[in-house]
């Protein structure tokens, strides 16, 4: 499932889609909330430019939203429906989850959003 080659292999470790070999950003580390969306102009392996016109992830915004809306229906489920906390509570649970995963959902964005427009060539 997670193998060399496939899409999520390149989502989650933030690899470049075409090539899979090198990481899109200058630091791994996501706890470095300055350098969060810091990248590379292109790949140094296969030569892909990441910022493939300007204003390019500008579209990951949308794939932004969609993760929060999913963490937050998650947040509220498991604060609500499994714990059985008032609304109140059930509202912190939601914005802190949002404001904790913040760095995970810009990095899994861009990945997403880049990896709609590139296909992985086997051999590079």
């Amino acid at each position: 499932m997670l193998k060399k080659g496939s899409k999520l292999y390149s989502i989650l470790t933030g690899s470049c889609p075409r090539c899979q070999k090198e990481s899109m950003y200058l630091d791994n580390n996501l706890l470095h909330l300055s350098k969060i969306l810091k990248m590379n102009d292109h790949c140094s392996h296969c030569g892909l430019k990441y910022q493939i016109e300007p204003s390019f992830f500008y579209g990951a915004m949308y794939v932004s939203y969609g993760l929060n809306v999913a963490i937050g229906i998650a947040a509220f489920v498991v604060a609500f429906v499994l714990f059985n906390a008032s609304i109140g509570t059930a509202f912190v649970t939601i914005v802190l989850s949002i404001i904790v995963l913040y760095p995970l959902v810009m990095r899994l964005s861009r990945s997403i959003y880049i990896n709609m427009f590139v296909s992985y060539e086997e051999g590079l």
